[in-house]
Order: C-alpha cells, then structure tokens, then sequence
C-alpha cells in the first residue's frame, strides 16, 4: 500500500455516543499498523438525540486532527456525508459509519486498487452478519433500482464505505440541491471504479438509524435526483394499458355480433376501469413527486444547516 498524501475520514453520526471514541480508536491503530500517518477525522453529528455532540466536541477539542460538526437538525445520512465532505481537506477521501461496522482493515487494499489507476474504490459486502428481513430486502430492492436507472459505466456496486480520490469529492461536492444521494454523485462522477470485498463487523452499539420510512425516502431519492425513468415507464405502462384496452373493446364488439346471448357484465368494466384509474394515479403521483421536488430545489432548500463547528483550541 502506498498513500502519498493527507487521508480524511468522514464519519456522520447519529445517537453514537457509546460507540465513536472506540472507533476512532481502532481507525488509529489501523492506521498505525499500515503506515498512515497524515490523516484527519470529520465528524458529522445528525442532530443526535443522546450526547453524541458533546463526545465529539470533546474528542475535538482533545485532538487537533477532528473536527466536529453539528447540525441543527436531522438532515439524514447522506446529508451529513455531504457536509463531512465539504470540510474535508484531505487527498484521500474514506467514508466510515459510528457503530464500529465499518471494516476499516481492507483500507490497504483499497489504496491498492487506487493507485491502480481507479478514481473510486468500494466495498462489495461478502457478509453483513445478522440482519432483519425487513433491511435485507430493503438493501435489495436499493441495489435493484440504482443498477436499473443510475449511470454506472463500470457495472461496480458502490456501497456508502467507499475510498474517493479529491477531484470526485470536488465535483460531488458542486450538487447543492436537497435530497443528495451519495452514491449516486459518486457514479454520476465517474466510471472508473473498483470494488474490494469486504465483511461487515457486528454493530458496538445502539441500533440502525434507518426506520421504513427513512429507507423509503433513500429508495426515493435513489432514482428521483438522477434520472427521468420512471417518467418514462409511466408513459409507457399508460401507452400499453390504452393498447390493450382498445384490443379488448374490438374483442366485446366482436363477441357480441358473434353471440348475441352474452349479457352484459359490469365486472370487467369495473376492472378495466379500477386498473386504468390506479394506472393514471400511480403516474400522476411519479410527476408529482418530481415537481415537488423541483419546487423545493426552486425555494433552495437546504441539504443541512450546521449549528456549530468544533476543532481543537490550537486550530483555533
């Protein structure tokens, strides 16, 4: 491994007060042991509901390599990210999550890879331990979506622990609007990417932060901030439903001079005209979606609004 140049570690945290001192413990001695000695910690605090703002202002204050953001409000995980970005002033960029699930051992191999020639190396989980249902297929169907409607040249999976080089973080940077979605800036950036295989370490405390509706709002974000499709199958699926609706309305016609006995039914004109109607809903609710969005990005809604930035007494 050979890292010329300053290493920043992003880290947003959410309710990680019983877990963020013990991995930046165990970063540091990871660093240490693979020769990496100019580095930097940008801790993103998410408007916590427990201590997690004092322990990193605390550790800031103790350290001038952190620094300490916090938020005014919960702007979610790919916000904080954004932020932790836009502070960082490293070569290197890494991004690491508070639990202590962030396998930070495969950083040698990642630098690997970077110096390669890639601009972006990822983690490609072979295990993620013990999960529930509910997250598993929720991680699915994200992968699912973002491999059928965001650019990815390179067909690599990005996962959220990715090691970035500075001019991506530059140009992920420049999207201001709200509701960012890393991954998809970090592919939007470039095709140049690797992946790494990597084990997710048990969690040190607490639990996930992700609820259903959080993960809903990502799986939104996944594909309404990149691309037009499902505009696009919306026309379709309604372009299709009118095809078929008029073949169906020529074989009535055709039925009834053939048979003149069939009686009319309100069954399946009440069907044709449930699906037909959900079918209108649906894509008005797509467009809706978008235009609420466009609306938000008109008033410039922001990402997050930081309340407060903490860095050592010597920085100072």
């Amino acid at each position: 491994m050979e890292a010329e140049g300053k290493l920043s570690v992003v880290i947003p945290c959410y309710n990680s007060e019983h877990s963020i001192r013990s991995v930046i413990e165990h970063n540091d001695s990871i660093f240490a042991g693979q020769g990496i000695t100019d580095y930097e910690y940008i801790l993103v605090n998410d408007c916590s509901k427990d201590k997690t703002s004092e322990v990193i202002r605390s550790m800031a204050g103790e350290r001038k390599d952190i620094t300490a953001i916090d938020l005014a409000k919960n702007s979610g995980q790919h916000a904080a990210i954004m932020a932790g970005f836009r502070h960082a002033s490293g070569d290197y960029v890494i991004t690491c999550e508070d639990d202590g699930q962030t396998n930070m051992e495969v950083i040698g191999k990642m630098f690997d890879k970077l110096n390669e020639g890639y601009d972006v190396v990822s983690t490609y989980w072979v295990d993620r331990g013990k999960r529930s249902l509910f997250r598993k297929i929720g991680s699915k169907i994200n992968y699912i979506v973002s491999d059928a409607l965001l650019p990815n040249a390179s067909g690599a999976e990005v996962s959220i622990f990715f090691l970035a080089r500075r001019f991506i973080i530059e140009e992920i940077i420049r999207y201001n609007q709200p509701y960012p979605f890393v991954t998809g800036l970090v592919m939007r950036s470039t095709a140049n990417i690797a992946t790494v295989e990597c084990v997710q370490l048990p969690r040190q405390a607490g639990r996930s932060g992700y609820n259903f509706k959080k993960l809903f709002m990502l799986w939104l974000n996944s594909f309404t901030a990149f691309s037009i499709v499902p505009l696009r199958l919306s026309s379709f699926a309604g372009f299709i439903t009118a095809i078929a609706g008029m073949i169906y309305a020529v074989v009535i016609i055709v039925r009834k001079i053939i048979s003149q006995d069939i009686a009319a039914g309100w069954s399946s004109t009440t069907s044709i005209i449930l699906i037909i109607s959900g079918l209108i809903l649906c894509a008005l609710g797509i467009i809706g979606e978008y235009l609420g969005r466009i609306y938000m990005c008109i008033n410039n809604t922001p990402q997050y609004v930081i309340k407060e930035i903490t860095r050592s007494s010597a920085d100072s």
